[in-house]
């Protein structure tokens, strides 16, 4: 690689135009650590003149991303659009395939293409980095590939989404609703203006799960059938009922290897106030991981926000300037494994179920009876009536049950007359 270093940046949103900014204020630093001279050569985005964070260099705008592989040399080509296929995926393919490093924060395309990419990067001897893509500014990529490559993990597993964090965090500290607090994330850059349905229903931390498990067991990305809930049904009365239960609401990105078997999922779940992951709040991120012979490791740092994106997206650069050319999950993509996956149904949990019932003689019974049937044991059971309005919260905390169980048990309940709305249901975890 020359001394001088051509760089494109293609997506101008949130995180591009602060990664934009940050390469001109560091640009003097970079070089001093790197010995190469960065120059941004190349940006584009779908408008030119929309009022943006940073001023940006209009000269070197192309409104066709495409264009600039026909116009410029390129050396290092940020893809900050953020598509699982489309244009991100052309650029990407493109500029691989042109042996031109790559370095994104999409984990919606990483977790779709990325065997595919990471092959064609070998091939071409060429890095696709995407640190980014999974808990913000925390290093857990690099330390799965790294750090902790010679250790056997058998789970990694944590808060993966501060979007989410954030909501719950805020909700049971402002005693607000849900929606008032996604209002409240918007308005502070923590979820996205127009559309947060990815963060809010689980997917951008499944998205992060299936990177993890490739690298955290050497296995390609999963394609596996799989739990995957978010936080929309959560609402402030399960916040409040959880506190007084000494219980804290989080929604958990999971991946372990179960008898030989990949099993992940992503799901709110109910965690002690006391435990560790009970007390990541905010937009924090944490990411915990067990092995042989390492035991347990915890990671946390910011998970949204440009910021902590942008301090990724900087460390990839500097890995790539230092003429680091790696395999983008850390092994030969023909020494990756499948693995298969785990049975979703034999998955068990206490659950915590809350049911909003008429207040009628025998709904409790009908209720317990019902569970019983599906051998599902209760460990306790919160009765709060609402004598105005002739109604009662019922909440039931179980005995560990499986998946098949507790889906069987719940599909009757939806189709009785004095349960008023389909149950919440949400996992213990231990």
């Amino acid at each position: 690689m020359n001394n001088k270093i051509n760089i494109a940046i293609i997506g101008l949103g949130q995180i591009g135009i602060f990664l934009y900014n940050e390469l001109g204020l560091k640009k003097r630093y970079i070089e001093k650590i790197t010995g190469k001279k960065i120059n941004i050569i190349a940006i584009s985005a779908k408008k030119k003149d929309k009022k943006r964070r940073f001023k940006i260099d209009k000269k070197i705008f192309y409104s066709n991303p495409l264009n600039i592989f026909k116009d410029e040399k390129i050396d290092i080509l940020f893809e900050c659009v953020g598509l699982s296929d489309g244009i991100s995926k052309k650029i990407i393919e493109k500029a691989l395939k042109n042996k031109i490093h790559v370095i994104t924060p999409n984990k919606a395309l990483i977790a779709k293409h990325g065997d595919f990419l990471s092959s064609l990067a070998e091939k071409n001897n060429v890095n696709l980095e995407f640190e980014a893509s999974v808990a913000g500014g925390i290093p857990i990529l690099r330390t799965l590939k790294e750090s902790l490559n010679t250790n056997k993990l058998s789970k990694v597993y944590g808060i993966l989404n501060g979007t989410t964090n954030y909501i719950l965090t805020e909700m049971e500290n402002s005693n607000l609703p849900f929606d008032k607090v996604l209002k409240r994330a918007q308005q502070l850059g923590y979820a996205e203006p127009n559309n947060p349905k990815l963060d809010l229903n689980g997917f951008d931390a499944f998205a992060k799960v299936r990177i993890l498990s490739a690298l955290a067991f050497k296995n390609k990305i999963s394609k596996n059938k799989c739990i995957m809930e978010g936080i929309e049904k959560i609402e402030l009365k399960d916040i409040k009922i959880a506190s007084k239960l000494n219980l804290r609401i989080k929604l958990l990105g999971i991946s372990e290897i179960i008898d030989n078997r990949l099993f992940e999922t992503v799901h709110p779940c109910l965690v002690k106030k006391n435990s560790y992951i009970g007390n990541v709040n905010g937009v924090m991120n944490a990411v915990i991981t067990h092995g042989k012979p390492i035991g347990e490791s915890v990671l946390q740092g910011e998970g949204a926000g440009p910021g902590p994106t942008s301090s990724s997206l900087l460390s990839d650069l500097i890995s790539v300037l230092k003429n680091n050319v790696n395999k983008p999950f850390g092994l030969s993509s023909s020494k990756r494994k499948k693995i298969k996956a785990f049975n979703i149904n034999n998955y068990t949990n206490s659950l915590y179920l809350r049911f909003e019932v008429k207040d009628k003689p025998g709904v409790l019974s009908l209720i317990t009876n019902r569970l019983a049937k599906y051998k599902i044991s209760i460990k306790r059971i919160i009765q709060t009536p609402d004598k105005k309005n002739i109604k009662a919260t019922i909440v039931i905390i179980t005995h560990k049950t499986s998946e098949i169980n507790i889906k069987n048990c719940l599909s009757i309940f939806k189709k009785n007359k004095y349960i008023l709305i389909p149950p919440t249901l949400i996992r213990l975890y231990s």
